[in-house]
């Protein structure tokens, strides 16, 4: 396939650089610049029943996204908007093994409220996507949001120049970073290889081809990815986290109760956090380590002043 840049689908951002040397910014944009980076949302209980984990999921997913500015900081009118959940296997809810689908579809709902023309919702799942979408309850929870829930077309990735460390260059979904505004919408996890699947291994949902060689330097590819995805905004979903035997768990007695979740812009130190709460030392865990060193943010989630709520 041809060679493909992302600077040839992102000359938007460029046209938005240009207005900022002449002051013509929007004043969303220019206050977002000195918005927080990062807030936490923790819940009072931790309900077992199902409505009442929806009605957790529905009121942290609120509350965090209001504590870092609210969705119209990351969303404009007529916005075309990416969400990208883990549906990468097929398990329920209950198994952690996928995001929660209460928060994907409460992300999506608040999308629409900032102005959003469309809202996507998809993932190039492990398993087949015709069981992970369905099972993970975030297809029928995200439809019923207004989302368009899409199973990724192959001949939508397309070759593109990420210049990184490990990839240079890889087959990427056009419309994921063609997308005005994508957000990434990780669950915490225990990952044999990469020490956890956070936001920076979420983004493996992006690309396509054979990702297995992923796994011969995942430290540098997760950070490669990373500094040529960039989203806007990353929301991770420790409500269930899986703190072992993942990614794709199965047993019940391996998930645990965080009853959290972080919303942020800086994707190493909200890596950072999540693996804490997986019970992780994140200097151990190398696309963590490799990010920050390469000046993609922070570990000392801290020095960002994080909004801390308990809903």
């Amino acid at each position: 396939m041809a060679d493909i840049s992302r600077r040839a689908f992102l000359r938007r951002s460029a046209l938005a650089g240009a207005a900022l040397k002449v002051g013509l910014l929007s004043p969303q944009l220019a206050s977002a610049s000195t918005a927080g980076k990062m807030s936490i949302a923790r819940y009072k209980s931790s309900p077992s029943e199902r409505d009442g984990v929806a009605e957790e999921a529905v009121r942290l997913t609120r509350q965090v996204i209001r504590d870092i500015g609210g969705m119209s900081r990351f969303v404009s009118k007529g916005n075309v908007v990416w969400v990208k959940p883990n549906i990468a296997w097929d398990r329920t809810p209950e198994q952690a093994a996928n995001t929660n689908p209460d928060v994907v579809a409460t992300i999506v709902k608040m999308c629409y409220e900032a102005g959003a023309k469309q809202v996507i919702v998809g993932d190039n799942p492990c398993n087949a996507q015709e069981r992970s979408y369905p099972n993970s309850g975030i297809r029928p929870a995200a439809e019923k949001a207004g989302a368009r829930v899409t199973y990724l077309d192959k001949r939508k990735f397309k070759n593109m120049a990420l210049k990184g460390k490990a990839l240079k260059e890889w087959e990427m979904y056009i419309d994921m970073i063609e997308a005005d505004t994508f957000i990434n919408v990780p669950i915490a996890k225990h990952h044999r290889l990469a020490g956890a699947t956070l936001g920076m291994k979420n983004l493996m949902g992006v690309c396509g081809g054979a990702r297995s060689r992923f796994h011969q330097d995942l430290s540098n590819v997760l950070a490669d990815l990373a500094a040529f995805v960039k989203p806007k905004l990353v929301v991770l979903d420790a409500i269930r986290v899986l703190p072992v035997n993942g990614p794709q768990g199965g047993k019940l007695e391996d998930v645990k109760r965080k009853d959290t979740l972080v919303a942020g812009v800086d994707q190493v130190a909200i890596d950072t956090l999540g693996a804490k709460l997986l019970g992780m030392e994140p200097k151990k865990i190398g696309h963590i380590v490799e990010a920050q060193a390469r000046g993609l943010g922070t570990m000392n989630y801290k020095s960002l002043s994080p909004v801390e709520s308990l809903v």
